[in-house]
């Protein structure tokens, strides 16, 4: 075999080998279905995968430390009374969707507590500060079409108005802060005006309606660009009480709110 046709066997078989390769190349992969933006709702929306829901998940991590009278303990050693922090880690999961109907907009919000923290026991006529997992908690789940509401929320004595913390719990028009099952309906009159009737059915703290009269609040607000004025009522079903609140916001420059409240 001379070299001539030694090196035209090689070029064959390379060539060969190429067509081989070429006809064995892998399949290209499937196009990527990449997420939809939906901004319908606001910012931070997208499509379900196949429906026409626009979904939006969020959270918060607080951690929260102070120092009060009322947080002393006993030293683990010595049993001897001592000052102690409060601490306190929060993990809050919120969910948002929306969805058009030809009944209304169809809105969803979640939002899910887990806490860990300092938790106060007395033994004998001590107390000790242990941390621990402080529990889950469902604080808010709804379902809202068009202006009706129904599921676990906030009073509407508190939220209607504008939630203030813990800014004036030991006033003469305290906030309550309790949670309940409501059936709400929310009414945007256009204009600036919009009012709110709610049913609540209270909680342990208020005391829980188990009969078929709930508890009754109802609201008006007006807002525009200056601030807004906001009044609500509340009948107490259980105490057969009436009581009522009045709040006055006014936006100054620089981002600044400048808010009083009466009740």
């Amino acid at each position: 075999m001379t070299i001539r046709s030694l090196l035209l066997g090689s070029t064959a078989a390379l060539i060969a080998v190429s067509n081989a390769r070429a006809v064995t190349t892998a399949a290209e992969p499937d196009p990527t279905e990449y997420v939809k933006i939906c901004n319908v709702y606001g910012s931070g929306y997208v499509y379900i995968s196949g429906t026409e829901t626009c979904l939006r998940i969020g959270g918060s991590v607080r951690y929260n430390v102070g120092l009060f009278e009322h947080s002393r303990t006993s030293d683990v050693r010595t049993g001897e009374h001592q000052g102690a922090w409060q601490n306190n880690t929060r993990f809050t999961l919120k969910t948002w969707t929306g969805q058009e109907t030809e009944r209304g907009t169809l809105k969803t919000y979640t939002e899910t507590r887990v806490n860990f923290g300092s938790h106060q026991t007395s033994v004998s006529d001590s107390s000790r500060s242990y941390a621990l997992n402080g529990g889950s908690s469902l604080a808010i789940a709804w379902i809202q079409l068009g202006g009706l509401r129904v599921g676990k929320d906030r009073s509407a004595f508190d939220m209607f108005i504008g939630c203030a913390g813990d800014v004036l719990n030991q006033t003469p028009a305290p906030y309550g802060a309790f949670d309940t099952n409501v059936v709400q309906y929310y009414l945007d009159a256009g204009n600036g005006f919009s009012a709110v009737v709610s049913l609540e059915q209270g909680s342990d703290v208020v005391g829980t309606i188990d009969s078929y009269a709930p508890h009754v609040v109802g609201g008006l607000k007006y807002a525009h660009g200056w601030g807004a004025i906001t009044g609500v009522a509340a009948y107490d079903r259980d105490d057969a009480s009436v009581a009522a609140k009045v709040r006055g916001d006014l936006h100054v420059p620089n981002d600044l709110l400048l808010s009083g409240m009466r009740g």
